[in-house]
């Protein structure tokens, strides 16, 4: 890892050290938690925004934030609320993602556990964002890439390069070379926001990306087939503090107007808006919400 990406990854652990130890929220303000990758910023501008244009709360957002820290600040108290998914739900609580066989039993499986730590889950928001590998066409082609399954002979000849903290979820790394028998010839944990440019500059061969990234259109690159049904279903819902929607519990039915209204294409769509062309968040969410009539010019 070079030292630009060293200094990235120190920065962000600092930012969490520092959002644990701020303790509680104030009474009329909604914090809204966010990881670190560009779906995630959308998404917590989006709540943000619909929470702040359409009720009395003011709202505030912590992003960059890992899966681990979001689920420990949430269960806190410091934050009120993020977009989590349903197999990232299922490793948090420490559910045996082979236990459950359907995008229903997952969502079923987190709400029950969550209920148990004072949490809600909201209805899902219609899109899933799946772990994926992804290659470009030229690799692709060379080696015949469909299925992961294809990389049971050949993975060892691979570099991977792979969001911080791939390498130890139970549904990351460790599990797939386990479920799949092979391992990579080495791994590069760096930000979301830089493994497309790694895989199409060649510093990498191959990238474990998410089903709605942007750039996986843009670039034309192959994402290979789960064919093994490694990855369980990872699909999107807020999740909330109990004791935030016993506070104000108009929130329930403000933020279920999202439920349902943001498929794979449009979600991949949106991330292309500030990966490929520049858009701030912000913007990007303001436009859409405008265009569903959840916010008013």
């Amino acid at each position: 890892m070079n030292k630009k990406l060293k200094a990235l990854g120190m920065s962000m652990i600092l930012g969490l050290f520092i959002l644990v130890g701020c303790g509680t929220n104030e009474e009329n303000e909604i914090v809204i938690g966010g990881k670190d990758f560009t779906e995630q910023y959308i998404l917590a501008e989006m709540l943000s925004l619909l929470i702040s244009e359409n009720t009395e709360l003011d709202t505030s957002t912590e992003l960059n934030l890992g899966t681990a820290v979001v689920h420990g600040a949430i269960e806190s108290g410091d934050v009120d609320l993020s977009v989590e998914y349903t197999g990232t739900g299922l490793m948090n609580m420490g559910i045996d993602i082979d236990s459950v066989d359907s995008s229903e039993e997952a969502y079923a499986a987190v709400s029950e556990a969550y209920d148990e730590l004072g949490i809600s889950w909201l209805e899902p928001l219609g899109f899933a964002n799946t772990y994926t590998l992804t290659v470009n066409q030229e690799t692709a082609q060379e080696y015949n890439l469909q299925n992961i399954s294809d990389l049971t002979e050949i993975g060892a000849e691979f570099s991977l390069g792979a969001p911080q903290g791939f390498a130890e979820r139970s549904d990351g790394l460790p599990g797939l070379v386990e479920h799949y028998g092979f391992e990579f010839g080495n791994t590069t944990m760096m930000a979301p926001a830089l493994m497309y440019s790694a895989l199409v500059e060649g510093e990498v061969d191959i990238i474990a990306g998410f089903t709605t990234d942007g750039q996986v259109a843009a670039y034309d690159l192959t994402t290979l087939d789960d064919d093994k049904q490694f990855f369980p279903p990872y699909d999107a819902a807020i999740q909330i503090r109990n004791e935030t929607l016993e506070a104000h519990p108009e929130l329930e039915e403000l933020l279920n107007q999202l439920a349902g209204r943001l498929d794979d294409a449009k979600m991949a769509e949106l991330n292309a808006q500030v990966d490929m062309d520049g858009e701030e968040p912000n913007a990007v969410a303001r436009e859409f919400l405008l265009s569903e009539g959840l916010v008013e010019e």
